[in-house]
């Protein structure tokens, strides 16, 4: 595991611990000499990570859409900006250039990101592990839906497991990649059938 890609919140939030969480998770990349892939942001979260491990020497890789560089939230001091053109082209490049994704806490955007992969992981379109720093029990009741998606059989057991949580990064980071060790490649999906 060389890169993880992080997914995080536009926004500090309203609790002390979610900028604590964002600054030890860039400490720990630091300290593994893991680069960061993130949203390309200097505000929120985002920003936070981003500069604690550029202050550091810390390797930070950004995609972002043109539209929001336009707005002036693009990151101007990280080691690379990639400016792509859509949403789409930076989700998908975000995932070429990392071996690993985390979620911190965050809003929609964090979410649909994160279920985006997961998603992917679950039909075989890559192997990469994901995770979730649980910072103050946030995602405690997303967890708990999930447990009810799989109670009611709209989602395997095998596919929830695969999401791993836990809420100290450096731990965190030790399963994903112990994880990203284990990985078998992602087969190819069959071809479909056109009858």
């Amino acid at each position: 595991m060389r890169s993880v890609c992080v997914f995080s919140g536009s926004r500090v939030g309203a609790r002390p611990e979610y900028h604590a969480a964002a600054e030890d998770l860039a400490d720990e990349l630091l300290r593994r000499g893991l680069r960061l892939v993130y949203g390309g942001g200097d505000i929120g979260l985002m920003g936070v990570m981003a500069d604690r491990l550029i202050t550091a020497g810390g390797e930070v890789i950004g995609v972002i859409p043109r539209f929001l560089v336009e707005r002036e939230v693009a990151h101007r001091g990280i080691t690379q900006l990639h400016v792509v053109q859509s949403m789409h082209e930076r989700k998908a490049l975000m995932a070429d250039l990392s071996d690993a994704f985390l979620a911190l806490p965050g809003g929609f955007g964090t979410l649909e990101e994160l279920f985006e992969v997961v998603t992917w992981r679950q039909l075989h379109l890559h192997a990469k592990p994901c995770g979730l720093l649980n910072c103050c029990g946030y995602f405690d009741q997303l967890l708990h839906f999930l447990e009810r998606c799989t109670a009611d059989d709209f989602l395997r057991r095998e596919h929830l497991d695969r999401l791993l949580v836990d809420e100290h990064p450096g731990r965190l980071l030790d399963r994903l990649a112990c994880a990203a060790t284990a990985a078998v490649p992602a087969p190819p999906l069959p071809a479909p059938d056109v009858r």
